[in-house]
């Protein structure tokens, strides 16, 4: 099975706007980004390092054309009040035979425990399920990040595993991953 031709890039819940990725947003996502720095680099390995904004830009507008063509769906986080970037989000690593993806997350500093990334990562799951026809949605995280366990409970996900030993996080250390899915 193909991606569907076109996908849809907004999807509203009641406190956010979750929009696909944009390069228009690249300076609020640097700014996002450089402002949770310090807990990014500890769990994304696409984090190691600080880019410029030009670079950001350059990412968005690749990060983009995926979007377009179904490969890879990154999303920004928007409140709906004010329009203010709280972290990012979107479905990865998409079988589309299956179809099957994986929700990745993370917050801006400052966003957290608010329960916004629980909204997004349930909203965003009914999306896979009803617009992309997915038959699963997982969520694979560290076991050592508790947070992130939590979001995925929270969101109505369950454990279903845990791989021994099948990772190293950003700091080199080897960690277990834990898996968590949802079906329709």
């Amino acid at each position: 099975m193909p991606a569907p031709d076109v996908i849809p890039t907004l999807i509203e819940t009641e406190r956010l706007l979750i929009r696909a990725i944009d390069p228009r947003y690249a300076a609020a996502l640097h700014e996002a980004v450089t402002e949770t720095f310090e807990e990014l680099h500890r769990w994304m390995p696409w984090a190691q390092s600080l880019g410029t904004l030009e670079q950001q830009h350059a990412r968005m507008t690749e990060a983009a054309a995926q979007y377009a063509r179904g490969e890879d769906l990154g999303m920004l986080l928007f409140r709906r009040t004010d329009d203010v970037l709280l972290g990012a989000s979107g479905l990865h690593r998409i079988n589309w035979h299956v179809p099957r993806m994986e929700i990745g997350y993370w917050r801006r500093a400052g966003c957290g425990g608010q329960g916004y990334v629980t909204e997004a990562v349930r909203g965003i799951a009914e999306f896979a399920f009803a617009e992309l026809a997915a038959q699963r949605v997982e969520i694979w995280v560290s076991s050592r990040n508790l947070p992130s366990q939590r979001v995925a409970e929270r969101a109505g996900f369950q454990r279903e595993a845990e791989l021994r030993r099948d990772r190293r996080d950003p700091t080199g250390e080897l960690a277990n991953s834990i898996i968590y899915g949802r079906t329709p």
